[in-house]
């Protein structure tokens, strides 16, 4: 119970944490409307403030997926409000019931969370009245509000575990899936090249160059050619042109002096223990020599890259600084308290304090704030470069008016340079047709373009006379893929469940107890795939890229039962199987619960948050 309790704490702590940091670095403006929701859900409202932020969230997180912006109208199509709304609409449904049933957290819980937030703590460390006020009044948020939220995410969270927290996988489904992730099979297997080929073969004739061109049109075909005229404009066009004073500069400086001058610092990976016995005890087994820290990591069922930390100082480090700091490299101490429990850190590297001086920074910092300024002038700019394509100016007479230049481009699916690189300007020039008007559109580093389609050509066969040579190179490496298929196949029909392979002239190569996930060095991709397709004895000759394989299955065995991996894999399966049901059932729970509870949704206040984006 005690480690349940742990767990639920930790839940809540960082969904707390990313709650309140959600709120505090979305700035979309004030919502100057008499609606303060976009609904109901049953007796819980889904408040203008929440739609916006989480419609915020999930476009910027489309965004890093995609790397490039995602334009409001782009976000609608791709139905991203659909289904933010009825995320909120599943969460409020859940409010609505825990409310119903009399689920809720109490206040010792609820100031449990605010005091383990690091935003609302004094420069002592310790939670300060003033900050948290102050920190919520910048996020547009009251205290009610805010406490509110902490209820209600606390609430859910009882109301899951009620929901699915007994459900356990079948041991019929982990045995079945450990049995076929474990089975193991030993093989022969050897490869066949051109080195085993009994005859040269015959150079191609011009009739069979010709055969070959006519019945193989793909490879000599030219892709679709698109003549494309774009007119752009960049930051890095124009901020060569754009001053920045030496005040700025100084002000930039100052404003980022904690990047440019940085304390000593520690590379280090830390892990954290349920109790300081626990940690005492494995501090002792890696001073014993009996583990490593890599050892405890694994055995807590975790990668290396969970316990690290990356580089920190001493105020990353709380209680545990002294000791990380007096550490030499490759050291392991502790345990010490942090706001997770206590823990063990290995110390991995020193990192010198860095002085940068404003002489040093200067020539960077005029490269960021002109690049930025630029983007800014775009921005500023781009009403007006609309305003004139809108008035059907034409791309030219854009360049002659603008800062932006106009160019041509033959385009197609090969084309990745100049204006052609940003990933924007292909999906635009791959979709437009000659009856589109040219439309300004952003680039991935704050530029803008618009494009013309002026004509496009098919794909188009080349003449034989231009790829003779590529068909030469084809025809000659088709016919020596089939005289290598053909040795190998004549090789495996001599070779018996009993023969040694070796006695063909083959170099054979014995691989005992691989599994389906293993890798045969010298192999295909599907290798494993036709290995454990086959039965006992049997011979298969397999194709590959650079040769031909020949492969005899010698013998099937099941997974071993005191092999620590078949273990682990049954305990991965068992809780990865627990979870996915548990996920499904709390969904079917979740979609029922929508289905019984009055949702309300007012589309008027919702578009009016949408233009907000524009």
């Amino acid at each position: 119970m005690a480690k349940k309790g742990t767990g639920n704490r930790i839940f809540v702590g960082v969904v707390v944490v990313l709650l309140f940091f959600g709120l505090m670095f979305t700035d979309l403006g004030s919502f100057n409307s008499h609606n303060r929701t976009i609904g109901t859900v049953g007796d819980k409202e889904i408040t203008t403030r929440q739609y916006q932020i989480a419609l915020n969230n999930q476009i910027r997180a489309f965004e890093a997926q995609e790397q490039r912006p995602i334009p409001m109208q782009q976000a609608l199509a791709l139905g991203i409000d659909r289904a933010v709304q009825a995320r909120l609409v599943t969460e409020r449904a859940l409010d609505n019931e825990a409310a119903n049933l009399g689920i809720s957290v109490g206040d010792d819980r609820v100031l449990e969370e605010i005091l383990r937030t690091p935003a609302f703590r004094g420069t002592d460390g310790e939670f300060d009245r003033t900050a948290y006020r102050g920190a919520l009044s910048r996020t547009g948020q009251t205290e009610a509000t805010f406490e509110a939220a902490i209820r209600d995410q606390g609430a859910r969270t009882l109301l899951q575990g009620a929901v699915v927290g007994a459900v356990t996988a079948p041991e019929a489904y982990a045995d079945a899936l450990v049995q076929f992730i474990g089975e193991q099979r030993v093989i022969t297997w050897a490869a066949v090249d051109e080195t085993h080929l009994t005859a040269p073969l015959p150079g191609a004739t011009d009739a069979d160059l010709q055969a070959y061109y006519a019945s193989n049109p793909a490879p000599f075909t030219a892709p679709e050619q698109r003549e494309i005229t774009y007119a752009w404009v960049t930051p890095d066009m124009i901020q060569d042109d754009l001053e920045v004073s030496e005040d700025d500069l100084r002000r930039a400086f100052e404003d980022r002096e904690a990047q440019f001058n940085q304390p000593e610092r520690r590379l280090v990976e830390r892990l954290v223990f349920l109790d300081d016995d626990a940690a005492a005890a494995a501090l002792a087994r890696v001073q014993d020599g009996e583990a490593t820290f890599e050892d405890l990591v694994t055995e807590r069922g975790l990668a290396l890259t969970d316990a690290d930390m990356g580089d920190v100082d001493r105020r990353d480090l709380g209680a545990a600084a002294d000791g990380v700091f007096a550490a030499t490299p490759g050291d392991v101490v502790g345990p010490f308290a942090t706001d997770l429990g206590p823990a063990l850190f290995r110390m991995n590297a020193v990192l010198a304090a860095q002085v940068t001086t404003f002489e040093e920074a200067s020539a960077d910092l005029r490269q960021e704030l002109s690049a930025d300024r630029a983007r800014r002038q775009i921005d500023t700019l781009a009403e007006d470069f609309n305003d004139m394509l809108a008035g059907g100016a034409t791309l030219e007479q854009l360049a002659e008016t603008t800062q932006m230049e106009v160019g041509t481009l033959s385009f197609d699916q090969n084309s990745f340079s100049g204006i052609a690189a940003y990933e924007t300007f292909r999906l635009a020039a791959n979709s437009v047709t000659e009856d589109d008007f040219p439309t300004l559109e952003n680039l991935e580093d704050g530029g803008v373009f618009a494009l013309r389609l002026d004509a496009i050509t098919p794909p188009t066969l080349r003449p034989f006379d231009e790829v003779a040579d590529q068909v030469r190179t084809a025809w000659d490496a088709e016919k020596m893929r089939d005289a290598i298929n053909a040795r190998a196949a004549q090789i495996a029909a001599t070779i018996t469940p009993d023969s040694n392979i070796n006695d063909t002239g083959l170099l054979a190569i014995a691989e005992p107890s691989l599994t389906r996930r293993s890798f045969v060095e010298g192999t295909p991709p599907a290798f494993m795939t036709e290995v454990f397709e086959m039965a006992p004895g049997e011979v298969r000759v397999v194709p590959s890229s650079r040769n031909t394989l020949i492969v005899r299955l010698e013998s099937i065995a099941p997974p071993a039962a005191d092999d620590p991996n078949t273990t682990a894999n049954r305990d991965a399966v068992l809780q990865s199987a627990a979870a996915g049901i548990a996920q499904d059932i709390f969904q079917a729970y979740a979609n029922t619960l929508q289905t019984q509870t009055d949702v309300t949704l007012d589309q008027a206040a919702i578009n009016a948050i949408h233009a907000q984006f524009q």
